[in-house]
């Protein structure tokens, strides 16, 4: 009997094998007082160094496979290892109580993990997993048991667990493993990151139940719709198998547009740009044939860590990140911490509504420190590609004024220390509060480039937390109202020859698409994955047709409305 397992699809793709379930082993160690703790404490130590040799040997197999910006997960990995607050706890506890080592550290591990899956970020609750990772592979060590090695699988599969370490994900034998489904899991933990690098299908999150997939069973593994189907019927293996060769023809095709420009059937060129949070993802952005980054979230630099970075962790990862991109256009964001983004080592005020609270250039502006430190690092990185600063949640001029005052002054102290920085750098701001936007025109003096932030621009507008299932329907994108919003943006810094990017999720929406070109837009920067399907329909378009497509759509009423007419338009249909 067919069975379906709804999870998230976290790598594109269709996969049909057979089911190699992995058996997990949830081991909780019994708790043994210790005679001599010192020498508990040196067996912890000698685990750690041995798990210390394991990984820096999966980073070095990862970074001859998939390259140096997917090793430096296994980086991450290792700085775990070496977390003074970590070890210190486990050692710790280790001394006062004179408990066994397995014990402490499972105390630790569980209460660390329990702590990053409390946070509303999922990014940091992806962390988890690799906290988890870390201190399981210790516990082997301890134990004298060892670690699962994934290489060795020989027969046509898709794998079944109930979550894969970034370890086990980086070990898979691609021409064995076809994907992977896991109990457990986001889009954002490594695992998945690992699975998109890879390049194979993989469903996470799809529940316990995926424990009922016996060893053998014929499995489809459809990412794309986030479903895993267990012993699909003749029928249904024939419809998924006609999918898959479908998926596989749809990929080759997008694959002919990394290289070509983004251009319009009457020659307008746009700039088809990426959004980023890591390092990792600029390689993504890359293959992708993202024309520069439009988006580097730096907040992500400074979260999973006890301490904010310093002005030279983070002039190395800026340098790495325009050096990497080798001229193209980078768009690096100040920092914007608040709202659903916390610090635990800042201890930022709490706040009844955080969203319309101190939260990025605002919070910034009371605590200088933090952007003088940023803006010394980004100033310094500048002189290796081509640097966009940019200041987020502006609402009134004032706020700007002060960011750009600062921004000189940091300038004309690192001239002075006799750094090199680079000649120009563009300086831009965020437009996601509507009062920025209906006073673009006042904005459009003080900045060389607007990038409108529509995540939150919509949900200012509409007054609907979109994290709110009961009020998401108000989260239109497509909204006259917001649209009106964007012209009014584009419009005023056409008048002062500024230009205009967008960083939000509707930059990638094929129905927004057509009208945020016939209005005007620049700039469109969204998830690397979506830069080629935009760029082959962008290919399909007319600029002077959309223009005033555009204005027609301004004029309905509802975002139904809207969508119905720009779906007409596309399919060759006609509305009058």
């Amino acid at each position: 009997m067919t069975r379906y397992f709804k999870g998230i699809g976290a790598s594109p793709g269709i996969a049909i094998a057979k089911a190699y379930p992995l058996k997990s082993e949830t081991f909780v160690p019994e708790k043994r007082t210790v005679d001599d703790p010192e020498r508990e404490v040196e067996r912890f130590r000698e685990a750690v160094k041995q798990a210390q040799d394991e990984l820096e040997l999966i980073r070095r197999q990862t970074e001859e496979k998939l390259g140096q910006e997917k090793a430096e997960i296994f980086e991450g990995h290792l700085l775990i290892l070496e977390d003074p607050e970590l070890i210190d706890t486990i050692e710790g506890n280790i001394r006062d109580n004179a408990v066994n080592a397995e014990f402490a550290l499972h105390e630790a591990s569980a209460f660390f993990v329990e702590t990053l899956l409390q946070l509303d970020d999922e990014t940091l609750r992806g962390r988890a997993a690799d906290v988890k990772d870390v201190c399981g592979r210790v516990m082997n060590r301890l134990r004298g048991t060892e670690s699962a090695d994934l290489s060795g699988i020989s027969e046509a599969c898709i794998v079944i667990a109930s979550d894969l370490t970034p370890s086990d994900t980086a070990q898979l034998n691609l021409e064995t493993v076809y994907g992977f489904a896991t109990e457990v899991g986001s889009r954002t933990s490594h695992s998945a990151i690992m699975a998109r690098s890879l390049g194979i299908p993989a469903v996470v999150g799809a529940g316990e139940a995926l424990r009922e997939i016996r060893p053998g069973a014929w499995v489809v593994l459809d990412a794309e719709e986030g479903v895993v189907v267990a012993d699909p019927s003749p029928e249904e293996l024939e419809e998924y198998r006609k999918k898959k060769s479908r998926y596989d023809a749809r990929k080759a095709e997008l694959a002919k547009w990394v290289d070509r420009p983004s251009v319009t059937q009457d020659g307008h060129r746009v700039e088809l740009a990426a959004n980023i949070g890591q390092l990792e993802d600029v390689q993504k952005a890359l293959d992708n044939g993202a024309e520069g980054i439009g988006l580097f979230r730096t907040e992500f630099l400074y979260m999973g860590r006890d301490r904010l970075p310093t002005e030279d962790e983070q002039f190395n990862s800026y340098k790495y990140v325009l050096e990497k991109m080798n001229g193209k256009p980078v768009v690096i964001r100040t920092l914007d911490i608040g709202g659903d983004k916390e610090l635990s080592y800042m201890e930022l005020p709490k706040e009844s509504n955080p969203f319309l609270g101190q939260r990025a250039l605002r919070l910034c502006l009371t605590r200088p420190e933090l952007l003088r430190t940023q803006l010394r690092a980004l100033l310094r990185a500048s002189r290796y590609g081509n640097l966009k600063i940019m200041f987020p949640m502006i609402a009134v001029l004032d706020e700007l004024l002060a960011a750009k005052r600062m921004l000189e002054e940091e300038k004309a102290k690192l001239i002075e220390e006799g750094a090199e920085l680079a000649e120009t750098i563009e300086v831009g701001m965020m437009i996601e509060v509507p009062a920025a936007a209906i006073a673009a025109d006042q904005f459009a003096k003080e900045v060389d480039f607007f990038s409108i932030g529509t995540n939150d621009l919509i949900q200012y507008t509409m007054a609907a937390d979109r994290m709110n299932e009961s009020v998401s329907y108000l989260y239109q994108p497509c909204h006259p109202s917001i649209l009106r919003l964007i012209r009014m943006v584009i419009d005023a810094a056409r008048r002062e020859g500024k230009w205009v990017g967008m960083c939000g999720e509707m930059a990638g929406d094929e129905t927004a698409i057509p009208l945020l070109l016939g209005l005007g837009l620049h700039e469109f920067s969204m998830s690397p994955g979506s830069i080629l399907p935009a760029r082959e329909q962008i290919g399909k378009l007319s600029y002077g047709e959309w223009t005033a497509l555009a204005d027609r759509a301004l004029q309905f009423a509802s975002q139904d409305d809207v969508q119905t007419f720009v779906r007409q338009q596309l399919s060759g249909g006609d509305n009058k």
